[in-house]
């Protein structure tokens, strides 16, 4: 392959300053996975095309992006592939490809692909040849990612693991993705990804590239990696366990170090996914589920809402076989006129909070600093960015807390309802 000069990490696509994601489970939406009572699921079926009925939901919702699952042909769950240049036959075709990326881009919805590119699935092609771009051990058998034994990880010290890497990522790029998610990232060689994403946007320079990172060092990641942004689970898991256990000095801690992120790349910030338990279930006292929606929509960063997260579905993950079908659910073919079980009230809520981000995109880069007031339950922060400025203030507690100067943008209805405080268990926005 030949070398490109690799973009700053700080250069991501100017669309991505507006991104907001719904992120869906294609294979659990559309009821391939886990396989269906009547049988298994047919080619013919198309269920792909299942999402277009929810596009229009997407943008009434306020994303601006379809971030998807695993759609190439696999085995099982859609990360143990076997063809990466295929779409999953219980999905669909290719035909079903198109028409999704079509109808997506012709609402002005981005489409962002999960590339599972640290290991395959044995039955892959590359297994049966006993391919070299297999990582194998010192016994040379292929080396099992995680301890999973149905899936195999690839060699990327191999130049042609690169070159296979590259040319998926064109092609699907060239179909019409505008983005990519690189699963377990982590597990893959810094220097892979700098070598391969040079490649892709020396033909492809508006792509947009997020790495799942679960630990570590997070901003030499990205430095070294030349990936756009990483997955925070730091914050997830501190927005999610200070709320729960009401200790809000553990999200400021954290905050801090978002900052710091922020100042050299906007992360990719979340309450759910496909891989966790639902933030409904996460957050047991359903009067402080909102905070951690206030957050997702306020704080500096790429956002992303889970399929059903935005109608207060609860679901929680298991360390099973089958563990993760709870959430990662069926959705009806319909479109959302047909979903059981769905709470308008946290739909508008997710609905006001991403309009109000939407009105102010310098959020995107937004830090907090140190707060203006904290306590276990009560924290009050300021978001501030290229002169811009909005207060949030979050109260756990019982008694109502003083709310700051200016004018209410958003906040929950008891306080809304008062004078000039936050109520207890209540939460605002201020401008």
């Amino acid at each position: 392959m030949t070398s490109s000069p690799a973009l700053p990490p700080s250069a991501e696509p100017e669309w991505v300053a507006h991104a907001i994601w719904w992120r869906a489970y294609p294979l659990g939406f559309v009821g391939a996975v886990p396989e269906p009572e009547h049988g298994p699921v047919r080619a013919e079926e198309h269920r792909l095309r299942r999402l277009v009925p929810w596009l229009d939901h997407v943008i009434e919702l306020g994303a601006s992006g379809i971030a998807l699952g695993p759609i190439f042909a696999s085995s099982t769950h859609g990360y143990d592939t076997t063809d990466h240049r295929r779409i999953d036959p219980r999905l669909g075709d290719e035909a079903d490809f198109d028409e999704l990326i079509r109808e997506a881009h012709a609402r002005g919805l981005r489409v962002q692909l999960d590339g599972v590119f640290n290991h395959v699935g044995r039955a892959h092609p590359l297994v049966a040849e006993g391919s070299a771009l297999l990582r194998r051990g010192e016994d040379g058998r292929p080396v099992p990612f995680e301890g999973h034994d149905a899936l195999l990880e690839l060699d990327h010290d191999h130049p042609a693991t690169r070159e296979l890497v590259v040319d998926v990522m064109r092609h699907w790029l060239d179909r019409g993705a505008d983005a990519w998610r690189l699963d377990a990232a982590y597990r893959v060689p810094s220097a892979f990804w700098a070598a391969v994403l040079a490649e892709v946007r020396s033909t492809h320079p508006d792509a947009w590239f997020e790495a799942e990172l679960i630990h570590g060092d997070y901003a030499a990641f990205v430095r070294e990696s030349t990936v756009d942004t990483v997955t925070q689970y730091e914050l997830w898991k501190a927005i999610r366990s200070s709320i729960e256990e009401r200790n809000l000095w553990e999200l400021t801690w954290t905050l801090g170090r978002h900052d710091a992120l922020l100042a050299e790349f906007a992360p990719a910030t979340f309450v759910g996914n496909h891989d966790v338990t639902r933030i409904a279930s996460a957050i047991t006292d359903p009067r402080h589920r909102a905070h951690a929606t206030v957050l997702l929509a306020m704080l500096g960063g790429t956002p992303t809402v889970y399929a059903g997260d935005e109608w207060g579905f609860q679901a929680v993950k298991e360390e099973r076989a089958g563990g993760d079908d709870a959430i990662r659910p069926e959705f009806p073919s319909g479109g959302p006129a047909d979903l059981v079980g769905a709470d308008g009230t946290v739909l508008r809520l997710h609905q006001e909070l991403l309009s109000l981000r939407r009105r102010h995109p310098w959020l995107h880069r937004a830090t907090t600093g140190e707060p203006r007031a904290l306590a276990n339950e009560h924290l009050e922060i300021d978001l501030a960015a290229d002169g811009q400025r909005l207060t949030v203030v979050l109260n756990l507690q019982d008694e109502a807390v003083p709310r700051p100067q200016g004018e209410l943008l958003a906040a929950d209805d008891a306080t809304r309802g008062a004078r000039d405080g936050v109520a207890g268990h209540g939460w605002a926005v201020v401008g």
